[in-house]
């Protein structure tokens, strides 16, 4: 049996998940995700598949990151009548954040359609639909961890829980084949840290044929932790946020992320360790996702009262634009946690806008920050940014914890992959940028695997699978995008930059005078 396997997304970027798998019996994807960061890899949420989605008989999805499911009501508008097999705890997710997600997309597009139209621009339309994500929940089917379920012919997959999330797999899929032993593959999904709270550490088997491991903080390594230390290092940053008397914005993943720092901040205020505060959980996903582990509380960390801290009278939910627009009215140390956790979307946007500038603010990131976001630009030290057509100076304390990641670092990874072997083929590396890859590559290449058997495909690249050994195949389809577009800064960028720099150096300017000669030189330089 011949296996092709086309990576269409999370190839030498972390978003965007998209995989697929192509036998003689038929096709299926693991994971359907949508691209976040720089524009010209965001606008492949627009473009065509590149396939056809109703020649897919069946999506395997490892968890309900939108980087993952994301556009999983585009395959289904746009065609395709298989299957969703994932397990309970993700559909659960999934169908909040899929609707979510569109209503997010149609009104993100009704304010930018303004803009386009008071511009003479034409109007865009939204990825899809709130309409188009509800009726996506109907081809979800569950399946339970450690069962074998038929993908169809010839082909089974097996689920194994990978520590990230709630409902998180990693996923082992077989091919028949009757002239010789099973093609063995495990796709990793997001592997979770060690000491992750609330889930438990990551689960699969050894022996396979080729391992796709994600490596989104391949090159790093953190100083072992453990939820003590993690309490105290929140616990500083929350006491040094009070005593400045601003707010404490913290963007965060509305999914597991959000609901691990309610615990360990209601927890910290219940001890007396941190100042007791109004902690305003600010998204309505946040909201419904956080009922989702109060329900699966049976299933998440036995020695945490997850029930009893996520009913703290101390945590606030906002669900309307009016409640949200309220908060801004407050003044005094107060909590207020809000999506995204790349601070791309949502309302964490309008809250960075309203406090950004003050100095008794503090921004606390505790994710990872994809290349391109506004995130990252924070993370790295801009000094002003803009949102929503708006500039606004960073005067606010910028902070970064990553004891709440979601993701193992590079010597967990190697370590997880060491536990599958032996691995006869080959492990391609995904779900990481450049440098990333890079480091995972160095830490395996040898030490755990030969480096002639590490692989590190470009978005869109196709493997034959079935020899001895990985064979690309070329010519088979079109690159989307250049591969170098991928990795780095794109042209929107570098526009949004140079606006920042001219307005600096504009205001700085000693008098009117000398602006006037910095703007026609600015005039001499287009006009050239």
């Amino acid at each position: 049996m011949s296996v092709t396997v086309r990576f269409f997304g999370a190839a030498r970027t972390v978003t965007g998940s998209c995989y697929l798998f192509e036998t003689g019996a038929g096709r299926f994807l693991v994971d359907c995700g949508l691209f976040q960061g720089p524009k010209t890899l965001k606008e492949l949420n627009y473009r065509p598949f590149p396939f056809r989605a109703a020649d897919i008989d069946a999506v395997l999805l490892t968890h309900a990151h939108i980087d993952h499911s994301g556009l999983l009501p585009k395959l289904v508008r746009d065609g395709f009548a298989g299957r969703i097999l994932a397990t309970r705890g993700t559909i659960d997710l999934c169908s909040y954040m899929l609707p979510d997600a569109g209503s997010i997309q149609e009104s993100e597009v009704v304010t930018l359609n303004r803009r386009n139209a008071a511009r003479g621009r034409a109007e865009v339309s939204p990825i899809y639909t709130q309409a188009d994500a509800i009726a996506t929940l109907q081809s979800f089917t569950a399946v339970d961890y450690e069962k074998w379920v038929d993908v169809f012919a010839g082909v089974r997959a097996r689920y194994w829980n990978a520590g990230h999330l709630l409902g998180s797999a990693s996923i082992e899929i077989e091919f028949a084949d009757a002239a010789q032993r099973p093609l063995r593959i495990l796709c990793s999904g997001d592997i979770g840290p060690d000491a992750k709270l609330l889930q438990p550490d990551p689960e699969a088997p050894a022996g396979f044929d080729y391992v796709i491991s994600e490596s989104t903080y391949g090159d790093r390594e953190r100083a072992p932790i453990t939820n003590d230390a993690r309490r105290a290092r929140l616990a500083a940053e929350v006491r040094e946020s009070a005593s400045h008397k601003g707010a404490l914005l913290i963007p965060a993943f509305a999914v597991e992320r959000t609901q691990e720092l309610i615990v360990d901040l209601v927890g910290l205020m219940e001890r007396g360790e941190v100042p007791a505060a109004p902690i305003f959980l600010d998204s309505p996903l946040a909201i419904r996702a956080t009922e989702v582990f109060r329900k699966h509380a049976s299933s998440l960390d036995p020695a945490i009262d997850v029930r009893r801290l996520l009913n703290s009278p101390q945590l606030r939910f906002t669900e309307t634009v009016e409640e949200s627009k309220a908060i801004a009215r407050l003044t005094g140390f107060h909590i207020i946690i809000a999506a995204s956790g790349m601070c791309d979307a949502g309302r964490i946007r309008h809250h960075l806008r309203n406090w950004l500038w003050n100095a008794r603010a503090t921004v606390l990131l505790t994710g990872f920050q994809a290349q391109g976001t506004l995130g990252r630009f924070l993370a790295d030290g801009a000094k002003a940014v803009r949102i929503q057509g708006n500039e606004i100076k960073v005067a606010a304390r910028i902070r970064n914890i990553e004891d709440y990641s979601g993701h193992a670092d590079g010597s967990e990874l190697a370590r997880w992959i060491a536990a599958r072997r032996p691995v006869q083929r080959g492990v391609f590396l995904v779900h990481g940028e450049e440098p990333a890859i890079a480091g995972l590559a160095e830490r395996i290449a040898d030490r755990i695997i030969p480096a002639a058997r590490v692989f590190q495909p470009l978005l869109d690249d196709a493997y034959e699978l079935t020899g001895p050994a990985p064979a690309i195949v070329d010519g088979s389809h079109r690159r989307r995008i250049t591969p170098e577009a991928v990795v780095r800064l794109d042209w929107h960028n570098d526009m949004s930059k140079l606006i920042l720099d001219i307005n600096e150096r504009i205001e700085a300017a000693a008098d009117d005078r000398a602006r006037g000669v910095l703007i026609r030189k600015l005039r001499r330089a287009l006009n050239e």
